[in-house]
């Protein structure tokens, strides 16, 4: 009968410790999980269903910016794309997140949340691929001056990550 020394039981812990390890990627793929069929895609300006003008143009092209940042789609014009992009900014909160010490009701940091609705077709068929009916960004702001300049200088950020949650939800539905 063969004896367990020490080697053996490091060996077989090395072993087991890299088996475990290898389980996580299963199920792993690099790259894009999109359809093979689509590759692009057009976005047109998004739709402001909000009282705050304007955030339509900002918030199209921070969009635009993240789907180029990803690479997982080309951003294309109409004619020439595999899907379509449509967006509706259908949210623009301010919430009071921070109150002055001296005057706890007077709040001096506020969170700017926009929310959108997105609808990803396939422009050949008109199939609807990916559809969520509230995706947002946010951006933190301290209230300095007048609410409305702290509002344009806290949209850019905000903008940026309702982009980025629209390409996740496009291209990590799949």
């Amino acid at each position: 009968m063969k004896r367990i020394t020490r080697k053996h039981i490091q060996q077989l812990a090395v072993l087991v410790a890299l088996s475990l390890s290898f389980t996580g990627c299963v199920g792993y793929q690099l790259g894009s999980m999109l359809p093979p069929d689509i590759s692009s895609v057009y976005i047109p300006t998004f739709v402001n269903e909000t009282t705050e003008p304007f955030i339509e143009v900002e918030t199209t092209q921070a969009a635009i910016v993240q789907f180029q940042l990803d690479g997982s789609l080309e951003v294309v014009r109409e004619d020439q794309a595999d899907a379509v992009l449509n967006v509706t900014v259908k949210n623009f909160e301010l919430e009071p997140v921070g109150y002055s010490k001296i005057r706890r009701t007077a709040a001096n940091e506020y969170r700017l949340v926009l929310t959108a609705s997105i609808v990803f077709k396939r422009i050949s068929t008109g199939e609807v691929l990916v559809m969520y009916p509230a995706v947002t960004g946010w951006s933190t702001f301290p209230y300095q001056g007048d609410l409305a300049s702290a509002k344009r200088a806290a949209l850019p950020d905000a903008a940026e990550k309702l982009g980025y949650n629209i390409v996740k939800r496009v291209v990590e539905t799949w």
